[in-house]
């Protein structure tokens, strides 16, 4: 689907025209910049491949420099590729966030927080085992049984148990855009999307 690169500058909240408060999250996206065009022809597939965010020629690769070099643009940061665009575009044009209109629809994806080593209860939601009282030690958190011991003496793969939490690519699926701001390149959409501030996400129509 036809998109654009974007970064989660941080949540706020409006007011809707009956007064109702909206929790929502602003991002910044684009302008993204067409680095390369692949066709059906020489590729195989048609696709947009979009630039966002300069980098320092310092940092970037000989590779990335002549790549830059070739669409007659800046080193960019963050660089996907993007189908399904109805318009035609050719190398070194801008995409801005006009790509989107209020009230529709879009695919946010992103990498989430890293949470670092949890227990199950936040993990997994477990409810925790035994009484807070009658002598309980130290077992309201605890996961419980994790499986029998004469059969099947093992513990099943995939049991749910404590470990790294977070840092997973996830997809949250038909946020509303509420506002476009196209003098600032800003994107308001409702609910929350994926990673911290200042992270790169993939707004997908």
């Amino acid at each position: 689907m036809s998109g654009l690169i974007g970064k989660k500058i941080g949540m706020t909240s409006i007011f809707d025209e009956n007064g109702k408060n909206i929790p929502c999250t602003v991002i910044e996206a684009g302008p993204c910049t067409v680095t390369q065009v692949r066709t059906e022809e020489i590729d195989g597939y048609e696709a947009i491949q979009l630039g966002f965010d300069d980098a320092t020629e310092k940092s970037a690769t000989k590779a990335d420099l002549g790549h830059a070099k070739k669409a007659g643009t800046s080193v960019k940061r963050k660089v996907v590729e993007f189908k399904g665009f109805d318009e035609e575009y050719k190398l070194g044009d801008a995409i801005t966030v006009d790509h989107f209109a209020e009230g529709e629809f879009v695919d946010i994806s992103g990498t989430s927080k890293g949470k670092g080593f949890q227990g199950v209860v936040k993990r997994h939601g477990f409810g925790g085992v035994g009484q807070a009282t009658h002598g309980q030690h130290n077992r309201l958190r605890a996961p419980g049984s994790i499986g029998a011991a004469s059969y099947p003496a093992r513990v099943f793969k995939g049991m749910k148990m404590a470990g790294r939490m977070g840092g997973d690519k996830v997809k949250v699926q038909n946020l509303r855009v509420l506002k476009v701001v196209a003098e600032k390149n800003l994107l308001v959409v409702k609910g929350c999307v994926p990673g911290h501030k200042n992270a790169y996400v993939i707004i997908q129509k």
